[in-house]
């Protein structure tokens, strides 16, 4: 059989967005995914389907695979002719071991790969603010293991350590904090100078502990610093006032549950990791285009009949547009006819799609759809109006009394199965800041998923409706609305939560 091939990934330190261009090729086309805890999980979405994934991950003195056993997982699956991508959080050779891995393939011929990643040890400071050199502070840097087991602290020359004034980081050592700071201090290094503890760097949860090396052994206990954590120790520290700006973010430490249909999250998931905070994708719906649909074909073999098409969404464009292009027709079929889009994102999608709709309400709701159209229709119009199969029926009643009009279901809601102990449990302990609803379906999935009993439960967090209708459905389960946009949009959303 022929042998497969693996690539030893650095994933970065734990923003989404602080992973390479070839590191993200390499997790798209695997067959196998052996990743670590400190790799962020998202990265897993992007694996093909069929992809196998397989949980490696170690905390200290906590071991899911010990490293032989991760080797020989890694082997096994490369001689079944397997592409396998290790997924490793930061860069697989700073401390990450990644040169024993390699070795390891090596003497068994599995051809390999190295890919960077962005370590902690440079991106840790720098989102606390803290450059890890500066011309007037730190002409060099210096990382060093923090695991210091009896035989490796004596390998660590502390004489020297102590005496260079550039930068000093310590992967993986909050543990052995306290010696560190001791044995630096013994050796000549100004107990004054300045440490940063930086835990989840990167992260929407990152936290920073400053003090000096004679005080921070107890402001780590005080403040129960836990790993993942990183220690910085130089006068560079001194910047992180100034230079601070991802814990500025509007969003930061922010924790936001996302419950729109999974192929439409990833805009409104974007802005908020882009503002700092975390977005908790919990999916209550999905969409499911209706199969062998007969209406669909018959009102595309007739547009010639029509003279106004009304999109209402992002999904009835790429459906309706998807069967266009089977039929064999494109973007011409449609040019004697007046286009409206309802929303920015339909808006975008018929952008995509190189048409630029003749009619765009300023909201984004049935009623200002009509307000448009009423004034410029009359008997001898004919509409073509796509949809989903649960709209409201008040824009077909009001404009078919005013010309012919023909909707189209195009797709159903279908509920989606949802994590009821893990959300009950986050809302209980408080750890949701916001949760957003961009449909009443999304509100009525979401509670029917959680239980009706529960849904008090949604009274520990803020709810974010997308517009009046949808308020109107969570209000009729006696749940408050916090906030409702002025423009009816995922941007509107977002405004709503950074103005909070």
């Amino acid at each position: 059989m022929t042998k497969g091939k693996v690539y030893l990934v650095g994933a970065g330190p734990g923003d989404y967005k602080l992973m390479t261009l070839k590191g993200m090729e390499c997790i798209q086309k695997a067959d196998v995914i052996v990743y670590d805890r400190l790799a962020n999980v998202n990265y897993l979405k992007e694996a093909k389907a069929g992809c196998e994934l397989i949980y490696v991950g170690k905390a200290s003195a906590q071991h899911t695979l010990t490293q032989d056993e991760i080797n020989a997982v890694i082997v096994r699956y490369a001689k079944e002719g397997q592409i396998v991508t290790r997924l490793k959080g930061g860069d697989p050779y700073v401390f990450g071991r990644g040169g024993e891995e390699g070795e390891f393939l090596l003497e068994h011929a599995i051809p390999f790969e190295v890919i960077p990643g962005i370590t902690s040890a440079i991106a840790g400071p720098c989102y606390a603010g803290i450059p890890i050199t500066h011309r007037d502070y730190a002409s060099s840097f210096h990382v060093i293991t923090g695991h210091l087991k009896d035989e490796e602290n004596e390998e660590i020359n502390w004489q020297a350590l102590a005496g260079v004034k550039g930068t000093l980081v310590f992967l993986m050592g909050v543990a052995n904090l306290k010696s560190i700071s001791k044995n630096l201090i013994q050796e000549g290094k100004d107990k004054t100078t300045p440490v940063a503890l930086i835990s989840w760097a990167t992260r929407y949860n990152q936290s920073v502990v400053t003090g000096t090396l004679e005080n921070i052994y107890e402001l780590a206990l005080e403040k129960e610093v836990k790993p993942p954590t990183l220690i910085v120790i130089g006068e560079v520290v001194g910047l992180r006032d100034k230079l601070n700006f991802f814990e500025q973010k509007p969003l930061f430490g922010k924790r936001i549950v996302v419950t729109r249909a999974r192929e439409q999250s990833s805009t409104l998931v974007e802005k908020i990791g882009d503002l700092g905070g975390q977005a908790i994708e919990l999916p209550t719906i999905r969409i499911e285009e209706i199969a062998k649909n007969k209406e669909l074909d018959e009102s595309i073999a007739s547009l010639k009949n029509y003279n106004y098409l009304v999109f209402t969404s992002h999904n009835t464009v790429e459906i309706f547009f998807n069967k266009l292009k089977e039929k064999g027709l494109d973007t011409r079929s449609l040019a004697h006819m007046r286009i409206c889009a309802v929303g920015p994102s339909t808006v975008s999608s018929l952008n995509a799609k190189g048409i630029e709709p003749d009619i765009v309400p300023k909201r984004a709701v049935g009623e200002a759809v009509y307000e448009c159209l009423s004034v410029e229709l009359n008997e001898k119009d004919s509409i073509l109006m796509p949809k989903s199969a649960i709209a409201r029926d008040y824009l077909i009643e009001n404009l078919s009394h005013i010309c012919k009009v023909r909707a189209i279901d195009l797709y159903h809601t279908v509920t989606e199965a949802i994590d009821k102990d893990m959300i009950l449990r986050m809302l209980s302990q408080g750890e949701i800041d916001y949760m957003t609803f961009t449909s009443s379906s999304t509100v009525d999935n979401l509670i029917k998923g959680i239980g009706i009993e529960n849904v008090d439960a949604l009274k520990h967090t803020k709810l974010i409706s997308i517009g009046p209708i949808t308020s109107k459905t969570i209000k009729e389960y006696g749940l408050e609305v916090c906030k409702e946009p002025e423009n009816y949009t995922i941007d509107g959303i977002v405004d709503c939560i950074v103005n909070d």
